[in-house]
């Protein structure tokens, strides 16, 4: 394994966070941590944890993924900038991403890091080698997160940039501007329809597709959903990102489920470096306050 950088060695700033909003009887609490430097760690309303936070990478959290230009099968976990840390970050107390700054207060958070990549040089993702030679990569990831936005008490405005560094070369990138790891108890996934309002069953998958989704306990008394309203914000020059999609994902062994929203921008002669951001919007309440809260959300964005 490659020396770390001096970035990587340096006493890692705290990302130690709280911020809450009221929604309903109970307030949305969101914590980060300084060992997912300033990733979330934590969302609970109404006595219930929605995020299960295990390693690093099962948070509410962004990545992204890109093919190096290289030819052949693309693997997003070869070449893997992810916000918490890496795979061999495992249950530890460290990050090897860095974090370079974070505010909060009250209901807002916003922070500004370096992702790790999930592969440390050397290693396999499914006996596919890892295509990055350093362990932290060179592309910044900025969030901002607010609580109870546009008068709705159970949305969390959550917006993302990836800056994508000069000097590297790809033809595509991957943006999975958010996940969600949840405890397996949130375990029926539906779609939500903007046109209809209405709810439907969404099988197993794994995969994406383009309603956006929603995860509930059977009791219907804890739910989350995703939504985003708008497009894509990409640098002058880069071809048209794709429409987000949503992904839903349940691993019966580590008893987790997972749902994202993923983008994605395509060009053989190279997309360029800079700014990839996305707008979007998580619910969190019973099952009804969350439908509730979507179409509401529809109607003011």
């Amino acid at each position: 394994m490659p020396a770390l950088s001096p970035l990587a060695m340096a006493a890692p700033l705290s990302g130690e966070s709280s911020i809450r909003g009221m929604a309903g009887s109970s307030e949305i609490v969101i914590t980060t941590t300084t060992r997912l430097a300033g990733a979330i760690h934590s969302l609970r309303w109404n006595e219930m944890e929605f995020i299960d936070s295990a390693d690093h990478g099962r948070q509410l959290q962004s990545a992204s993924s890109f093919d190096l230009a290289k030819p052949g099968p693309f693997w997003a976990e070869c070449y893997n900038p992810t916000e918490a840390g890496s795979r061999r970050d495992g249950a530890g107390d460290r990050s090897t991403s860095r974090l370079h700054s974070i505010d909060f207060a009250k209901n807002k958070l916003s922070t500004r890091s370096t992702m790790a990549f999930w592969l440390n040089p050397g290693e396999r993702s499914e006996g596919r080698p890892a295509l990055n030679q350093t362990d932290l990569s060179r592309h910044h990831l900025e969030k901002k997160v607010a609580i109870g936005m546009l008068g709705l008490p159970h949305a969390i405005d959550y917006q993302v940039t990836f800056h994508v560094p000069p000097g590297e070369r790809h033809t595509m990138g991957q943006f999975e501007a958010l996940t969600g790891y949840m405890p397996s108890v949130f375990n029926r996934f539906l779609t939500w329809n903007r046109s209809t309002g209405k709810t439907a069953p969404l099988d197993d998958g794994p995969g994406e597709q383009t309603l956006p989704v929603i995860f509930t306990m059977r009791e219907e008394t804890h739910a989350m959903g995703i939504f985003t309203p708008e497009n894509p914000q990409i640098p002058n020059g880069a071809p048209k990102a794709s429409r987000p999609s949503y992904g839903r994902f349940r691993f019966l062994r580590e008893k987790v489920v997972k749902w994202n929203c993923v983008f994605r921008v395509s060009d053989p002669a190279g997309i360029p470096s800079g700014a990839y951001s996305l707008r979007m919007f998580v619910a969190v309440g019973s099952l009804n306050q969350v439908t509730e809260t979507l179409a509401a959300l529809a109607k003011r964005t």
